[in-house]
């Protein structure tokens, strides 16, 4: 037996990530404009890096408290109040180290050997690898693809319980389609957890990148105080922090001393300097979100306007998250494809047979970018589309 083979078997049956098989290719390519993964190309702003360095030079380097620092967690329950217009307490947070974290922690609270949660795919391939290595079955449901839309059919969802099922997953907007559920369909989610004594894990990383208003419609908007739900988030996207690896779990107070538990037993915390930086970033940081949301926007015009031109390329236009996830006239093989067009063209998309079922025929394309590598990259993207049509 090799030592593989003798790795338990969740483990090993992990698959490579699809995203880094073409990062992977084309590292190190010059000219490269990468639009793969899931970040701007934005650096953390000044103000939220200094918090952070002043942290740092004052000493604050020492084990801290497992749910976050009350600074943090006082700060959380501020930033949710102006943005859901409810009230919120400080031990409603825990602090975590990412969004990963953050639905990792989830998963090991509500699912484990022998569960199911049932997720909508395509879907960012994270949480279902995470279940899959923890012995539990992620249940894919299919969104519905056309040009006016992507939408989920509750009674689909529906039939996918069965006695086994522990959680929905619900991420809305979505990495990477764009879906954006409106409060009709997540209260349907909640009336059909409610009925059936499910748990909701929602991602709502994306909230408020939402192109029809202020912000995407959100299970705040309709939940009660003991409903199941574990609410994953991150410092990542709305304050270009994808690298200080900094999420909450927003939870009943009642779980706190669980989810403290589970922190202790996995990293112990986040450093204390880290968490300095993200306080200063809830406090001062909306100019800057407002900034990176209406920038993602006209990005997403940019790149829609040209692609829709050629006429081979389908879209839906999304309404949140900053992805365009479009499918190209007679391309099956996706993997194949964006390796070909970072060699042909130096633009990375990601293929959308990482995301899963309903995926397969589609890229992945980030849009939170500067203007000129965005028209560059379109211009590249419609020359290469209309070249191979021809």
């Amino acid at each position: 037996m090799s030592l593989q083979e003798s790795l338990r078997a969740e483990a090993r049956s992990v698959p490579p990530s699809g995203i880094m098989a073409v990062v992977e290719h084309a590292r190190g390519r010059s000219g490269l404009i990468p639009l793969w993964v899931g970040e701007g190309d934005l650096p953390t702003p000044d103000f939220i890096r200094e918090a952070a360095a002043a942290s740092l030079a004052a000493g604050h380097t020492f084990y801290t408290w497992q749910g976050g620092i009350p600074e943090l967690r006082a700060a959380l329950a501020s930033y949710h109040e102006g943005t859901f217009g409810r009230s919120f307490a400080p031990d409603e947070f825990i602090v975590t180290g990412g969004g990963m974290q953050a639905i990792q922690l989830a998963l090991q609270a509500v699912a484990g050997a022998g569960d199911e949660v049932v997720y909508f795919s395509p879907a960012w391939p994270n949480m279902p690898a995470a279940l899959s290595v923890a012995g539990g079955t992620p249940v894919p449901v299919e969104l519905d693809f056309s040009e006016e839309g992507w939408t989920l059919d509750p009674d689909r969802v529906a039939s996918a319980l069965t006695p086994r099922t522990r959680a929905l997953f619900i991420n809305t907007p979505s990495n990477p389609t764009g879906w954006t559920a409106d409060k009709d369909t997540l209260r349907a989610l909640l009336d059909l957890a409610r009925r059936h004594g499910l748990w909701i894990i929602a991602d709502e990383i994306y909230t408020r990148y939402f192109y029809a208003g202020s912000r995407a419609p959100s299970l705040f908007d309709m939940a009660s105080d003991d409903d199941r739900i574990l609410f994953a988030n991150s410092f990542s996207k709305n304050w270009a922090m994808t690298g200080w690896r900094i999420g909450w779990v927003r939870l009943h107070p009642a779980l706190a001393p669980v989810f403290e538990n589970l922190v202790q037993y996995a990293t112990s915390g986040v450093a204390e300097f880290m968490q300095r930086g993200a306080v200063t970033a809830l406090r001062e940081g909306e100019a800057f979100i407002a900034e990176q949301v209406e920038r993602a926007r006209a990005g997403r015009d940019r790149i829609c306007a040209v692609l829709g031109q050629t006429g081979r390329v389908r879209f839906a236009k999304p309404d949140g998250a900053f992805y365009l996830f479009f499918a190209l006239d007679g391309v099956a093989d996706t993997k194949r494809a964006a390796i070909d067009i970072v060699e042909d063209t130096g633009v990375g998309l990601a293929p959308g047979t990482a995301f899963g079922p309903g995926g397969e025929r589609f890229f992945r394309l980030c849009f939170n970018r500067r203007t000129d590598q965005l028209d560059e990259a379109a211009e590249r993207l419609a020359k290469w589309v209309v070249k191979r049509r021809g």
